[in-house]
């Protein structure tokens, strides 16, 4: 297996649901607790990071740099790894800087990372020419691509559903956000090589469906093929509903905004407003749509990204 420098807190804990799966009719439901992983207030992109960390180390990395939206949770866990590990950190956010920072834009100049906006369509010549500096300046970057979704990153789900799958909790179906395609990929993977006989659907956050399909058979064929795992997989074998992309991404629906309150009210669980609380409107949508059968049992993949709703942008919506 890859090189790997253990962070995260796991095994998270696998949650029943049954306050919430009653009021949707008697549904059963889990959630498996990835915003409890630990670093910087917990999240998926760390069972990544914990293997690019290792990768960036062997190639004498010293300032990572990656990109995201400005409430980018894979920017906030990222940022919090360079400080605890003594590296530089250099941020390229896509949107407007925000006159007082909050939620995880706010953690990440916490954790003292420098910050760039730049407009999404110019983000690969910002990110191309902010390499080119850093290396001149002789601080040996290592780029990070979007969400840390490469087949070393996509390894972390593996190993995560390797873990899910110790943990013994019989389910039909796990739901999932996906969006930069590795969770999606390492889980779909991970049921390649373990013959799983459950069904794994994404939940799109910002992408039409036959894209997200390709994204993720790509990399899970690149990470098997890197890991030398015999399986490949076909876009048309990825489970992915398209149907909850709203007015786009960062924008909550009502749907979104029913399914945190809904998981915050039930089980006291809170949900992020792009990534967690799209994929639940998702999946509560499904449910009452009757996409389910009554005796399927629902493991809801929570990814993380909580300190997202304590950002400004959020805050009108969420609090009424």
């Amino acid at each position: 297996m890859m090189p790997r420098i253990r962070i995260a807190h796991l095994p998270t804990p696998i949650e029943p649901l049954p306050r919430l799966g009653a009021v949707l009719g008697g549904i059963k439901l889990w959630v498996k607790r990835d915003d409890l992983t630990g670093l910087a207030g917990g999240g998926n992109k760390i069972r990544k990071l914990e293997y690019v960390l290792a990768e960036a180390q062997a190639n004498g990395a010293r300032t990572l740099i990656t990109v995201g939206a400005v409430q980018s949770n894979h920017c906030r866990q990222t940022a919090a790894l360079a400080a605890r590990y003594g590296l530089g950190c250099i941020l390229i956010l896509s949107g407007e800087k925000e006159v007082s920072p909050s939620g995880n834009l706010l953690l990440d100049r916490l954790f003292g990372a420098d910050i760039i906006f730049c407009g999404a369509e110019a983000r690969d010549q910002v990110i191309q020419k902010v390499f080119e500096e850093t290396w001149s300046a002789g601080k040996r970057p290592f780029l990070i691509p979007l969400g840390a979704s490469t087949p070393i990153g996509t390894v972390g789900y593996l190993t995560a559903f390797e873990e899910f799958l110790a943990q013994e909790v019989d389910v039909d179906w796990i739901v999932v956000a996906s969006s930069s395609a590795g969770t999606q990929a390492g889980l779909v993977l991970g049921a390649l090589k373990t013959r799983w006989k459950g069904k794994i659907l994404g939940i799109s956050i910002d992408q039409p469906a036959a894209d997200l399909q390709q994204r993720v058979a790509g990399l899970v064929n690149e990470t098997a093929e890197r890991i030398d795992l015999k399986v490949r997989c076909r876009p048309e074998e990825v489970m992915v509903n398209d149907e909850y992309l709203g007015k786009g991404y960062g924008i909550p629906s009502p749907q979104e905004i029913e399914a945190i309150r809904l998981f915050a009210r039930y089980e006291g669980l809170l949900l992020d407003p792009v990534y967690t609380g799209r994929a639940a409107a998702g999946l509560l949508d499904l449910i009452r749509k009757g996409f389910f059968k009554p005796q399927d049992r629902i493991l809801f993949w929570h990814t993380g990204g909580t300190p997202a709703l304590f950002a400004e942008r959020y805050r009108s919506l969420l609090g009424g």
